[in-house]
């Protein structure tokens, strides 16, 4: 049960800047601070008295160990553990914990995903404090957040690329404010990720070798119900379900995430949890602290948490909407202000967001590309492939005033009456939401509605950051050489709108006619995920990760080559687990079902010469006919996985077990799904759809 004083709980196991505020010394704070703002490296004696005050105040809230928490290219975090114990000659030991030790580690750089950066032999690799996002204490180890990289210094890590990029954004950004006469201190990247995910019964997962192996469904007929009554987005939760709700807020509040909103959603079975909008880099280390937390603690409420974006085939998958935003003190560089036409400096933001979604759709498509991705997008409110903006009415007029030197009218402030007199009349909002839309303008923030539920959101977000970065640049360059300002400022706003206006769309991003729409503007529409890679290593996008000081050659090339790798990988585990469980489990069910419906029809038979069986020859012709799908779809699975693991290099890997094994996959599963519909469910080894999503 969550605590009766959350403000007591909240942060209480995060060395944040309270807790050193309180016990650092007075001058290594304010040292601290100006070093932090600063952006530069600590001064090893300050970081021993760091160390030193954070070791104590860990040991006193449990803690008996320290790790350098990363986050390689797996797309997870990891940790290795070492003690504070240091033992004395005499028997004693001492608790120690140096300066050293806080801001440096060492792993091993070739046994994590390197895309060819590190041989096996070339195994020394670093991680180093990233002192802008607090440490934690989880599971009594004073966590230390960390980027990560090898010892010829590339990095090997999602941080790394991410704080690079944000300080990109942040520099150019702090350009443009300047033109404006204001000269501010820092901009911010600031991101909500919005977590989606499905809770089921553990005793129902543990009975299910896909979901333990692949995370998804990989065999399931359809229900007789599915989400079409909509009765569970937002309704009242299952007991177990809010009791596990209640127990991850206390301790993701214990960790500092400021986990705000949690609901049912669309699907059955799904839920989302909404933080409050942080920094950037604290933001993703902290939703990878959320998904952690969900699958940690769901079986100590009989359940399991599934962050696949498509476990359940026919209903809603799980994204994670990245809500992105641009501040400085005091200001939301995204807040339209009450006259959006006047306010300049929220326009040339907007105009230079619009021109790097347009610019580098492709590689924004490619930030969000995975096996489970590509199940969820297109549809059951996931957004298309395709990469578009939606800006609503209103913004979209002014945006073409401006561009074609009208007058914009705006239209008359709406209320919205509801005919009742004790309900209030309340004034109704610019635009609409949708839900189709890719990536969103939604008030004062972008909300990018591609990345998957269980992806490590940096890519996206350096992506995002590394474009906006790059447009603010150009518009700076040219701003600082302009005669008059605010003419130059029209000037520019105008030549945007016009050149990239083909990437606002504000239909229905589902419709076939969309789709024809699109190519006839010239955006990308990349469905599968090894083709999408391919943004990663064009000239063009390597030259814009390599001129903002984000990613060089190498690094690109490297992490293409883990992405296809990943794929194919993904792709091959769930293929054999089909095999595995349609010989061992599913072909034998349905062969005792049948056999038993012989012996009954012999029986019965005996007993009654020539009453008739014609419902047991018909389920026994059917049953044989979908068996033997089954038996011969499995053998072609393997032939086409034999030839995908035969193929040379990870691009031809990749693309046969999208173009080959995939429908091989989808082949099986059509087989028995049908056998399982007409199997008896006492036969049938697989928890079924109906049992999964509608437990009681």
């Amino acid at each position: 049960m969550a605590s009766a004083n959350t403000k007591e709980i909240y942060g209480s196991l995060v060395f944040n800047e309270h807790v050193m505020k309180e016990r650092l010394p007075s001058a290594t704070y304010k040292s601290l601070k100006a070093t932090l703002q600063r952006g530069a490296a600590l001064d090893l004696d300050l970081a021993n008295i760091v160390a030193s005050v954070m070791r104590d105040w860990a040991i006193e809230n449990g803690a008996t160990h320290y790790t350098h928490w990363f986050q390689p290219l797996t797309g997870i975090t990891s940790e290795k553990h070492d003690s504070f114990l240091s033992p004395n000659k005499d028997g004693t030991a001492i608790m120690e914990f140096s300066g050293k030790e806080l801001v440096k580690g060492e792993s091993d750089a070739s046994s994590f995903p390197n895309g060819g950066l590190r041989a096996t032999a070339e195994a020394r690799g670093y991680t180093a404090w990233d002192p802008t996002s607090y440490a934690f204490i989880k599971d009594g180890t004073l966590c230390i957040p960390t980027a990560f990289c090898s010892w010829t210094g590339e990095a090997l890590d999602k941080k790394t690329p991410l704080l690079r990029s944000m300080k990109a954004v942040t520099s150019q950004a702090k350009r443009i404010l300047h033109l404006f006469g204001k000269d501010v201190s820092h901009v911010d990247v600031t991101v909500g990720p919005e977590q989606e995910y499905f809770l089921i019964k553990k005793e129902h997962y543990e009975a299910r070798e896909d979901l333990i192996l692949t995370g998804r469904t990989l065999f399931g007929a359809a229900p007789s119900k599915g989400q079409e009554m909509e009765e569970h987005y937002f309704g009242a939760l299952r007991e177990e379900v809010s009791a596990f709700m209640k127990d991850l807020d206390e301790e993701l509040w214990k960790l500092g995430v400021s986990a705000k909103t949690k609901h049912n959603e669309v699907a059955p079975c799904q839920h989302e949890l909404a933080p409050i909008f942080d920094r950037c880099n604290v933001a993703v280390d902290h939703n990878l602290l959320t998904m952690e937390m969900m699958k940690k603690l769901a079986p100590k409420h009989g359940l399991v948490c599934l962050l696949h974006e498509k476990p359940f085939e026919g209903v809603n998958g799980s994204g994670k909407h990245n809500n992105w935003s641009l501040s400085a003190p005091g200001m939301n560089l995204l807040d339209p202000g009450d006259t959006p036409k006047d306010n300049l400096q929220f326009l040339i933001f907007l105009a230079a967001i619009i021109k790097a979604v347009d610019e580098y759709n492709d590689l924004l498509r490619m930030s969000i590309v995975g096996a489970g991705n590509e199940h969820r997008l297109g549809g059951n409110e996931a957004p298309p492939a395709i990469v578009s903006i939606f800006m609503g009415e209103v913004l979209e007029g002014i945006l073409d005033a401006i561009a074609s030197g009208s007058e914009y009218v705006a239209p008359a402030a709406a209320k919205i009456d509801l005919g009742v007199e004790v309900l209030p009349q309340f004034a109704k909002d610019d635009t609409d939401r949708n839900r189709t839309s890719p990536f969103a303008f939604t008030g004062n923030k972008f909300e990018f509605r591609m990345p998957g539920s269980s992806v490590n959101i940096s890519d996206a977000n350096t992506v995002l950051n590394t474009a906006v970065a790059k447009e603010l640049k150009g518009y700076a360059d040219e701003l600082e050489q302009a005669e008059d300002f605010d003419k130059a400022v029209v000037k520019l706003i105008k030549r945007t709108i016009r050149d990239h206006k083909r990437v606002i769309f504000n239909g229905n991003g589902y419709s076939r006619e969309w789709e024809e729409e699109a190519a006839r503007r010239g955006l990308h529409n990349e469905p599968s995920a090894c083709e999408a890679l391919g943004a990663f290593v064009d000239p063009k996008n390597i030259a814009l990760f390599e001129q903002m000081g984000v990613l060089n050659e190498a690094e690109c090339r490297s992490r293409y080559e883990v992405k296809l790798e990943n794929y194919a990988k993904v792709r091959h585990i769930e293929a054999v687990t089909m095999l595995e469980m349609a010989r061992r489990q599913l072909v034998p069910a349905a062969s005792r079902y049948m056999g038993d419906i012989a012996k009954g029809m012999n029986r019965k038979k005996t007993a009654c010469p020539g009453i008739s069986c014609k419902a047991e020859e018909k389920v026994l012709r059917q049953l044989t006919n979908y068996t033997d799908a089954m038996s011969d779809a499995a053998d072609r699975l393997e032939a086409c996985v034999e030839k995908a693991e035969r193929c040379e290099g990870a691009l031809a890997t990749a693309r046969c077990y999208h173009d080959v094994v995939l429908p091989a996959m989808s082949d099986l599963r059509a087989a028995a799904d049908a056998a399982e519909s007409i199997c008896g469910a006492e036969y049938w080894p697989l928890p079924s759809y109906s049992t999964m999503l509608f437990y009681v």
